[in-house]
């Protein structure tokens, strides 16, 4: 077993502060000679505002949370409890009765609104805590891949769960585990004995994503039970990361909601982070003529974007994509507004903007609309009336009420 001290040695330093920030953030080269390349060189430099990672609060939080998380896994490498799992670890290998003794480090969750940066914080922090290596220590020699990050099945399947976990370790660490198990034909209990004994040799902390995946499956309580099993059997820690759609999941019991504390974001507010990400995007310009953001295109941005970055990348790479290609050569509000609704209209009815800005420019279904509501404390003002009334009005003069409502409310009706 590995020598913990030396384990933990072997980490970069925990950063923090400013020198977090700096060595998070990610800004590739620009070059305003290209401006004056052909189409074809600027629409593949365009390619460039993908890269661009802006670190926020988002970002440190989610590195202080897997470094610590690291450190409490790392801590139960070596010691005598993890070679008696060890040992119990291979009775499950056999198929025979096993039982957990290490006990679990944690498990977490991070939650949020698709589009926010998640999985890029997740991907930026594991590669600053691991420097992009893994551990070596000689006396005894052992190999640890302090970050290992496998995709939940979109059906929540066990056993797909579990192979996944060993095909990562073994692209890592060119072994055969996955190979060694199908051709084994492991079962489900023998796999998880399996994927424990790995982890508890060579996995620091195992991050699953799209998590949400268990909500619409039958498996998905199954799934979670099996990460719980392979918690307490290997000491590793374990991150579920998803969207807000798999709350009500992890809410609906006692034993799920304990598993699932962790770090929860919506989208961004209209603030001095989202104003500076504006600004840093907007000077990688690959059209011909330059132009500036200034607050009217900042609170359009933010308007037509609901607070979610990607969609903030994506509307002003497009908007420059269709500035090239129509020879317009310029990024403004009109070249950003072509882009919304030639490439974001399947996005429309998903984007629910903070502010609105003096002219309204996104559709109707946006306006805040007037609900019906109870006898205000002067009686009724304007058209503002009780549904109790509104219905006692129809049967009284056989009326019909959605035509009534009409009167009061706007109603959209849908065909279902």
């Amino acid at each position: 077993m590995p020598d913990t001290e030396n384990l933990l040695h072997s980490l970069p330093p925990m950063l923090s502060g400013e020198k977090l920030k700096e060595a998070l953030m990610i800004l590739p080269e620009y070059d305003e000679i290209i401006r004056k390349e052909d189409p074809a060189a600027r629409l593949l430099g365009l390619s460039d505002l993908y890269q661009i990672y802006v670190p926020s609060l988002i970002s440190t939080e989610i590195y202080s949370k897997l470094y610590l998380a690291l450190i409490r896994s790392l801590q139960k490498k070596g010691t005598k409890l993890s070679i008696r799992q060890q040992n119990e670890n291979a009775k499950g290998v056999h198929g025979q009765e096993y039982r957990g003794i290490i006990g679990g480090s944690d498990s977490f969750t991070i939650i949020g609104t698709s589009g926010i940066g998640k999985s890029s914080a997740i991907s930026r922090a594991a590669s600053l805590i691991t420097a992009n290596r893994i551990l070596e220590i000689p006396e005894p020699y052992t190999k640890v891949i302090p970050c290992v990050t496998a995709q939940c099945p979109f059906d929540s399947s066990v056993k797909g769960m579990l192979l996944e976990i060993l095909r990562k370790v073994d692209e890592a660490l060119n072994s055969h585990y996955c190979e060694n198990a199908v051709r084994a034909r492991a079962t489900t209990d023998m796999l998880i004995g399996s994927v424990s004994q790995v982890a508890l040799n060579h996995i620091g902390l195992l991050v699953v994503d799209e998590i949400q995946n268990v909500v619409t499956s039958k498996n998905g309580k199954s799934l979670i039970g099996a990460l719980t099993q392979l918690i307490n059997n290997s000491g590793i820690s374990i991150c579920m990361v998803g969207t807000p759609e798999c709350m009500p999941f992890f809410e609906s019991a006692m034993q799920l909601a304990r598993r699932s504390l962790g770090l929860q974001y919506g989208p961004m507010e209209y603030d001095e982070y989202f104003l500076h990400f504006c600004e840093t995007l907007f000077q990688y310009q690959y059209v011909q003529h330059s132009s500036t953001i200034d607050p009217v295109i900042m609170e359009w941005l933010y308007e037509h974007s609901g607070g979610i970055l990607s969609v903030v990348v994506s509307l002003i790479h497009d908007a420059q994509e269709i500035a090239i290609l129509t020879g317009r050569e310029i990024l403004d509000l009109t070249a950003l507004n072509d882009a919304y609704q030639q490439r974001m209209s399947l996005l429309h009815d998903y984007i629910r903007p903070g502010i609105v800005t003096g002219k309204q420019t996104s559709s109707s279904r946006k306006k805040k609309r007037a609900l019906p509501t109870e006898k205000t404390e002067t009686g009724n003002q304007g058209n503002a009336c009780s549904l109790t009334e509104l219905a006692k009005q129809a049967k009284r003069d056989q009326l019909d009420v959605v035509s009534l409502l009409k009167e009061h409310i706007i109603i959209e009706e849908v065909a279902v």
